[in-house]
């Protein structure tokens, strides 16, 4: 299973966690879940005037072992508004856009959307059991 917790962040509310909203997957080949926009097709939905998120911006996917991954989706813009990163323990790694990394078995951590414009995020917290 994967669980998720997504919290939006603006300005002076950093470290607030109000509004957070949660979501989990099965750990079965073809799960889905997704973080963005648009509420037709994303578990975690961020609000709609953030246009620096896409419509749909952020897939996990679990695969054939039961491993899921973490998919940074091309907008329609050429050149992204925002910069994605993980962080899992003292590791943080930049994904790059439309890239796509392994989340650790059995482990934790966070994925950070930062608006390039504005002191805004999306913090997407995962779970992924072992």
């Amino acid at each position: 299973m994967l669980e998720l917790t997504m919290a939006t962040v603006s300005g002076a509310d950093s470290g607030a966690t109000a509004g957070m909203t949660m979501a989990d997957g099965p750990s079965e080949p073809g799960s889905v879940l997704r973080v963005g926009r648009d509420a037709s097709v994303c578990r975690l939905v961020t609000p709609e005037d953030w246009l620096f998120v896409s419509r749909v911006h952020l897939e996990f996917r679990c695969g054939p072992d039961g491993g899921w991954q973490l998919t940074w989706l091309r907008g329609s813009q050429a050149e992204p508004s925002s910069e994605v990163r993980l962080m899992a323990g003292e590791f943080t790694q930049p994904l790059g856009y439309g890239e796509t990394v392994r989340l650790p078995h059995g482990g934790s951590g966070e994925i950070v959307v930062q608006d390039r414009t504005a002191p805004r995020s999306v913090n997407v917290g995962f779970y992924h059991e072992a």
